[in-house]
């Protein structure tokens, strides 16, 4: 094998965004942990909070946390039986429901962020000036994009009217 493929400024690329994501992920980890709350649940409940009327269909939910339908239903069902989201029938479509962040959802969501942004801005953005900020998320949603596109299905959804869905729009 030719020594040089090592240099290779890709696998260069992938083994820092790999080693980077490792790290970070320690670190939420263990802030989540403080709030009772396990990295797959706290991103749920930032997606849907982070969703027009604080919900997402269950498989747009799936598609933008990259788990499996069936895995999605467990994570909700714990979450639901914590309290932290309810599901809603979708009134248009029998087999569509959502995933809704109810109000204890959204006290765990306020109380985990504080420590969650001071993490992010002390072992990412701080390391960056905003120029290379602005530069990595460019490049990183691009890379998103190709290679996850279905991670902000939903993220548009239906425009709610009453908190209903329009018919025919689940």
């Amino acid at each position: 094998m030719n020594q040089n493929v090592f240099d290779d400024p890709r696998i260069t690329a992938v083994g820092l965004l790999v080693e980077a994501h490792a790290g970070l992920s320690a670190r939420f980890a263990a802030q989540f942990e403080e709030h009772g709350l396990s990295p797959v649940e706290f991103e749920v409940l930032t997606r849907l909070a982070r969703s027009p009327g604080n919900q997402l269909r269950m498989t747009d939910l799936a598609a933008q946390t990259s788990l499996s339908t069936s895995g999605v239903t467990r994570v909700v069902d714990r979450m639901e039986r914590d309290g932290l989201l309810t599901r809603r029938a979708c009134p248009s479509d029998r087999r569509s429901s959502y995933a809704v962040v109810t109000a204890a959802g959204l006290q765990r969501l306020d109380e985990t962020l504080p420590g969650h942004l001071r993490i992010i801005e002390q072992w990412f953005t701080g390391q960056l000036d905003p120029e290379a900020l602005r530069a990595l998320l460019d490049g990183l949603r691009r890379v998103r994009d190709a290679v996850h596109p279905g991670a902000t299905a939903g993220s548009t959804g239906p425009v709610l009217i009453g908190g209903e869905a329009p018919a025919g729009r689940c």
